[in-house]
């Protein structure tokens, strides 16, 4: 039995690519196992023929884009070679694992020159290591969209919770949530925290209910990811890259020290660092000053915070205690393994259009006398916003007042377990609802 397909928010966007008239081939980005296949497979249920080439199975097929790229005859040689059509706006192509072919990645720029009325989709994780070895790219000729693990509003949907998360959506820090259904929100998220957005585990989430077999699921899922440390090899060596990614891991809700990666150099774990953000493993949270926008004019990129793709995984890696992880409120318990701030800086990634590179950012205000921390720093319709991740109260948030007073902006956010509200200039939403906010 086919296992059944969990809606995504890209679909919608695929769809409008399908029908746009100018239409360009399409590149998916994205680290592995987010779910990129899935979604192309469920856009060809709406094509009459679908042909899916992947470039590291296949690799036979490398020898089609050998030489000239005519892309009008590598089709006809591939429809011959897979027994199927491949006829404009009947059939999808789907070039996945493109990577593995860097010629097939260039051919793409004369499927928009020569076959525009082609579908074609073209998808890999470790699209920009491929970059760096192509002398040129189609540039304009080329629509990209990247793809993360499923957002809490994916997962809520995906339980059946589709009113309640219509519910969220209309409530306001002057308009709260009903308590009942609040108090629900949060239990789901704690779950989520823990399983995480990765498409096979929410699908065996969905499917058992069973969080512990889930557990098993990422254990599986964790040992496939840092096997694919080996194929990094020819780049430095598999030992190097663990290490530096277990440093992210024990380093996480810092900011990170390169020297304390022993026996790395500064240069070994940056050039790791640069590896595994390729891959999508991570993310870095870069300084800002926030003095202005755009934020990305002001950074400081020796200092940064890393987060890792997803909070299953992370939660996992830490191992903990999942039993007082959801019986507890106490939000320094959810929070253990800064898991709640790496869950709003994922949900902020994922709530950007699916078309756009979103970066974090975070500041910290440090002079010899104080020194003041924001979570993260977002900008909104030419505003600069300040977010915080708290368990406190409005007397606690020194932080956020200072940033407000300093930067001279209209409000800040605090995120935390409690309901909607608003303490002065402090809106508060609630951490599921965080996504909501841009």
């Amino acid at each position: 039995m086919a296992e059944k397909y969990l809606n995504r928010k890209i679909d919608s966007e695929l769809n409008l690519w399908k029908e746009e008239a100018n239409r360009k081939p399409l590149l998916l980005h994205g680290a592995r196992q987010v779910g990129k296949s899935s979604s192309v497979r469920k856009l060809a249920e709406k094509f009459n023929f679908f042909v899916e080439i992947n470039f590291e199975k296949n690799r036979k097929v490398h020898g089609y884009f050998m030489g000239d790229l005519d892309v009008k005859e590598i089709c006809a040689n591939l429809s011959v070679q897979f027994r199927k059509p491949i006829i404009p706006n009947k059939t999808l192509l789907f070039l996945d694992e493109i990577q593995s072919c860097p010629n097939a990645i260039s051919a793409l720029r004369f499927f928009y020159e020569d076959y525009p009325e082609l579908h074609v989709i073209a998808a890999g994780s470790l699209l920009e290591f491929a970059f760096e070895e192509l002398p040129s790219f189609g540039v304009g000729r080329i629509r990209s969209m990247f793809m993360y693990p499923f957002s809490f509003q994916e997962f809520m949907k995906a339980c059946g919770e589709e009113l309640l998360w219509n519910e969220v959506c209309k409530s306001t820090p002057e308009k709260p949530l009903f308590t009942p259904l609040h108090e629900r929100c949060v239990e789901l998220l704690k779950k989520f925290l823990i399983i995480g957005g990765m498409p096979a585990i929410v699908s065996k989430f969905i499917e058992k209910r069973d969080i512990l077999s889930c557990q098993k699921t990422l254990n599986d899922l964790i040992n496939s990811l840092k096997s694919d440390f080996s194929k990094y090899r020819k780049r430095y060596p598999e030992m190097r890259i663990s290490t530096t990614f277990e440093a992210v891991v024990n380093q996480l809700g810092e900011k990170f020290n390169y020297g304390n990666v022993k026996p790395l150099s500064n240069r070994q774990v940056k050039d790791c660092i640069e590896l595994l953000d390729k891959a999508g493993l991570i993310i870095p949270v870069v300084h800002t000053s926030a003095n202005g926008i755009p934020l990305g004019a002001q950074v400081n990129i020796k200092k940064q915070k890393i987060i890792l793709l997803d909070t299953g995984i992370t939660q996992r890696l830490l191992g903990l205690q999942l039993s007082d992880f959801l019986l507890s409120n106490d939000f320094d318990i959810v929070n253990k393994g800064a898991i709640a701030e790496q869950f709003v800086g994922l949900e902020l990634l994922k709530s950007a259009p699916c078309d756009m590179p979103e970066y974090l950012y975070f500041r910290t205000r440090e002079n010899p006398k104080s020194s003041a921390e924001v979570d993260y720093v977002i900008q909104k319709n030419g505003q600069i916003i300040p977010i915080e991740v708290k368990s406190g109260t409005s007397g606690k948030m020194q932080s956020m007042h200072l940033f407000i007073k300093e930067k001279q902006v209209d409000y800040g956010i605090r995120t935390s377990l409690e309901n909607f509200g608003q303490y002065d200039k402090i809106k508060v939403h609630p951490l599921y609802a965080i996504g909501n906010i841009l």
